[in-house]
């Protein structure tokens, strides 16, 4: 106890050992002791002297504090300590007071001292497995430490702990446990911990997720107050950033979880936004980077489209509409808060109309763009927010055709309101103001409604412009070309490098892939003297980017020239350059412009993002049409005339057989619209046939089931016959018996007239299906038509047989009455035998006569009744002759039918033919072109380009 006394800072008798010697001692005593009160007061010894002699315990005595952890799990404050000492011992975060003139390699040395010690604690895999287990103890004093070692172990060496943790069993959800924890000071140390781990891994950020991660840190988010909340938000962000930022499977997880609805509240500013504390305006930020993660223009199409998709129907656009034109907002929210809308809108036609619809809380009402607009060309306002705005424009018109005609006819003559300043005054404005980051922004803003649309450019080239009391207006190609050229004091602030590269852009997005607008630029006289003197000169570094953006306007007037001037045709402009530049020389200056060094910086990403405004000098879309122009305008200029006319005579013959081929698929597509209006008939037919053929069989067992019943009677009658007595009371019964039988015929022939009328329905039927054919087999082809007449016959042929077999059994009924007629008068012969009681007998005789006499006029009757249907049957059988004839007029027709589709198939093999030829004679064309040096595009390009880009073929037919 005296040892102990002396390194707690006892009294102790003689000299006092030295610090290496003390932490010697303390080893051996964790090493040695059997008792577990020892070991754990060394450890605790060791812990103290850990932050004063950070090497020598480290060196001595880690080994040992290790095995501490694996065998005396039981007692939870050795662990403690034994944690703690090695969590002093890896850190390099320790709170120490240091003088301001301590030296920063002693602070390097610290931290390769931290890293040295992970190394040597990660060499055994088994250690963080054994750590990973420690952190499911529930005791504070072992959680705690725990959690901080593991996340001291991550900052010093990330990449080879989280392989451990990754293929720990468990390793990850052991971790994820802490979120859950109730102890705060746990749980935030916890999202400190996580933040580490899913730093650039994957693999872990996926399993993160999937352990429900996403929904955890929302709830603490919404616990600890949302963007009002503390650090713990932002740490919550932070960990959010890191699952989703550049990580397509958690960002698809997010948006299918339904937890882009669950960010919504977070924005929901009040009216009263003065005094934003610091923490709240950190955590807005990172909150609208959140956003930006999930539609930012690196994503996939498809992802950030439904992404926008999901944040316009939850309203959250509208809610960040509402931040961007609150009042009170500090600027770097407000500069985020544009930014985010930006990347919320960009290509998504909904969500840009939306945008357009929104207006500024000001009397009167402006719109949001306009509002927008007035900032970035205001010089007075911080250079980051003039950038926001201009990429909020920018996303505004990507691909939205509508909004670019929206901004363009606020330009327009008839369209101008002298009471209200639209977005176009507001550009013209910024374009030739004096400031100049105020003209390359408007210039790029006014580009950017040009971008992709024939339309607007050939819009653009009406507006006229005021310039001055007196002299009549000029149109707005003209000015700009005018500030280019022209040595007076317009000049003086154009000859800014940024305002002259900005109107070269400006002028190169607005002529190229436009003939009209070339020849436009082209009227003017000045403008092709002053390209090629910029072009020839020898000037300074900072003037070579205006060269080559002179050298770029200049190939685009060659390139997309129509030769619609006399002066400036493709093959003067071409000699010029060759007189007055040289193309060597041209071509080197065009060069200029890819090799800037700001060139590709803007390259990378649609947002521009500069340090500083002299440095604003390329467009990002602007430099996707360098890269498309700048081969196509060298080929340009070096070819000779008789390669233009050999491409202009490839490209002639290329069209007239695209000519053809497009006829062809037109004839194609009616015959596939024939043959499937023919299916369809089939089909029609074939369900009539079947419905038919179900009635037949029903008509059947009904002739079957009266087949049965009459011989069901005819045993009767036979029976009662043989049973007659000689009394009267038999005749009475023999008598009541035929009347039974003759109300049983007359059922019968109700029944068989009933059939005679559904027969006649159907043959009118069959006439109208017959007369349907004859008009279809015209059309049709030989094999189908052929087919279909078969069936009818077989169909007419069945009902034929039908009305026989019919006709039969009515003979056949008929027979049948007459013996029982016969039978009748019979039995009424035997009754009439005299009897011993004279009246009587001759009143029952006469009532007998009667009864004879009704039922011989009935008979007569029923006679009469089958002698009609005897006649209606005959009439069936013409209209079933008839229908033959129409059959074999059908067949006549199938046959000529036949006969025109061998000769069409002869045809149309003569023009396979004619089409082979063709074919082999563009292949030569093509390999002569390619013979030349020249790249041919293949036929399936051409159709496929023709199919998905309709601009890009009228493109090809104005070249």
């Amino acid at each position: 106890m005296n040892f102990f006394r002396g390194v707690m800072g006892g009294q102790a008798a003689g000299p006092q050992p030295s610090g290496a010697e003390t932490i010697q001692k303390l080893c051996d005593r964790v090493a040695s002791s059997t008792l577990l009160e020892d070991r754990r007061d060394a450890v605790r010894a060791l812990k103290s002297l850990s932050k004063k002699y950070r090497m020598e315990v480290g060196t001595q005595a880690m080994d040992h504090l290790i095995n501490i952890l694996q065998t005396d799990r039981s007692d939870s404050e050795i662990l403690g300590y034994a944690l703690d000492t090695l969590y002093n011992i890896i850190c390099n975060d320790e709170e120490e007071e240091q003088d301001e003139s301590e030296d920063e390699n002693a602070q390097k040395q610290a931290d390769d001292l931290g890293a040295q010690f992970t190394d040597k604690f990660i060499q055994d895999p088994e250690h963080i497995t054994l750590l990973l287990t420690l952190l499911e103890e529930f005791d504070f004093h072992v959680r705690w430490p725990g959690v901080k070692l593991l996340t001291a172990l991550l900052k010093n060496q990330g990449v080879q702990v989280q392989g451990i943790i990754l293929v720990s069993p468990m390793g990850v959800s052991r971790l994820m446990d802490l979120l859950a924890d109730s102890r705060e000071v746990i749980r935030n140390d916890g999202l400190l911990l996580l933040q580490q781990l899913t730093k650039g891994n994957a693999a872990i950020q996926k399993i993160v997720a999937f352990e429900n991660a996403f929904e955890r840190l929302l709830d603490i988010i919404t616990e600890e107050g949302s963007s009002d909340g503390g650090i713990v938000v932002e740490d919550c962000l932070l960990l959010l950033l890191n699952l989703l930022k550049n990580n397509s499977s958690n960002q698809n997880f997010f948006k299918e979880g339904s937890y882009i609805q669950r960010m919504k509240p977070w924005f929901e500013v009040g009216d009263d936004n003065a005094g934003w504390s610091a923490q709240k305006v950190t955590n807005l930020h990172l909150m609208l980077q959140l956003v930006r993660v999930m539609v930012s223009p690196v994503n996939s199409p498809g992802a950030t489209a439904s992404c926008q998709k999901s944040m316009y129907q939850c309203d959250l656009l509208q809610q960040l509409c509402t931040i961007l034109m609150a009042t009170g907002v500090p600027a770097d929210i407000l500069t985020e808060t544009i930014n985010t809308v930006s990347e919320v809108i960009r290509g998504s036609q909904v969500n840009q109309d939306y945008f357009a619809s929104v207006n500024a809380p000001s009397n009167p009402p402006r719109p949001a763009i306009v509002v927008l607009l007035m900032s970035m060309v205001n010089e007075r306002q911080p250079f980051v927010l003039r950038c926001a705005v201009l990429y909020c424009f920018q996303c505004f018109l990507y691909k939205n055709q509508k909004g670019q005609g929206e901004i363009v006819a606020t330009l327009l003559p008839s369209t101008i309101d002298a009471n209200s300043i639209s977005a176009g005054q507001l550009l013209c404005g910024g374009l030739f103001s004096a400031d100049s980051l105020s003209n390359w922004c408007a210039a790029v803003a006014l580009a950017h409604a040009l971008q992709d649309n024939l339309t607007q450019k050939e819009q653009l080239l009406r507006v006229q412009l005021a310039t001055s009391l007196g002299k009549p207006p000029v149109s707005l190609l003209q000015q700009c070309t005018n500030i280019l050229s022209q040595g007076d004091k317009i000049v003086r602030r154009g000859s800014k490098v940024q305002t002259r590269v900005g109107l070269l852009m400006l002028l190169c997005t607005w002529i190229s892939n436009c003939p009209i607008a070339v020849t436009h630029f082209l009227h003017n006289q000045e403008n092709v003297p002053f390209l090629t003197a910029q072009i020839s000169e020898n000037l300074g570094e900072d003037e070579r980017l205006v060269q080559g953006l002179c050298a770029l306007l200049l190939g685009i007037c060659i390139y997309y020239n129509d030769n619609s001037l006399e002066n400036y045709t493709k093959e003067k402009l071409k000699q010029l350059i060759e007189k007055r530049i040289g193309k060597e020389n041209f071509v080197e200056k065009l060069g200029f412009i890819t090799k800037h060094e700001l060139y590709s910086r803007a390259a990378q990403k649609p947002q521009p993002v500069f340090p500083s405004p002299e440095q604003m000098l390329f467009d990002h879309e602007f430099t996707k049409l360098v890269k498309e122009l700048e081969g196509v305008i060298t080929k340009a200029v070096h070819k000779s005339t008789e390669e233009e006319k050999k491409e202009e005579e490839v490209k002639k013959t290329l069209e007239q057989h695209d000519n053809i081929v497009t006829q062809y698929k037109e004839l194609i597509r009616e015959q596939d619209a024939q043959i499937q209006e023919l299916k369809e008939q089939v089909a029609s037919m074939t369900s009539q046939n079947e419905q038919m053929q179900t009635t037949v069989t029903q008509q059947l067992s009904q002739i079957q089931q009266h087949k049965d019943q009459y011989n069901i009677l005819k045993l009767k009658l036979g029976k009662e016959n043989q049973s007659q007595s000689s009394s009267q009371g038999d005749g009475s019964q023999m008598n009541g018996l035929q009347t039974e039988e003759l109300s049983q015929l007359r059922e019968e022939v109700e029944e068989l007239r009933k059939q005679h009328s559904l027969l006649q329905t159907q043959l009118g039927d069959k006439d109208a299906l017959i007369n349907t054919l004859s008009g279809a087999s015209q059309t049709a082809d030989g094999p189908a038509g052929g087919s279909d007449n078969t069936e009818l016959l077989q169909e007419l042929e069945a009902l034929r047989n039908q009305v026989q077999s019919q006709s039969t059994e009515i003979t056949q009924l008929k027979t049948e009455r007459q013996d029982l007629l016969r039978k009748a008068e019979a039995g009424s012969s035997d009754t009439a035998v005299p009897t011993s009681d004279g009246s009587l007998d001759g009143a029952k005789m006469a009532e007998l006569e009667g009864r004879l006499t009704a039922q011989m006029s009935e008979t007569q009757r029923l006679e009469e009744e089958v002698k009609r249907l005897s006649e209606s049957r005959a009439e069936l059988e013409q209209q079933l002759a008839s229908s033959t004839s129409t059959v074999a007029i059908l067949q006549t027709e199938k046959t000529k039918l036949q006969t025109e589709v061998q000769e069409s198939k002869k045809e149309q093999d003569d023009l396979l033919m004619l089409l082979a030829d063709q074919d082999q004679k563009i292949h030569n064309l093509k390999q002569r072109l390619k013979d030349l040096g020249e790249t041919v595009e293949d036929e399936d390009d051409l159709d496929a380009r023709d199919q998905t880009d309709d601009d890009d073929e009228e493109d090809e037919d104005e070249d």
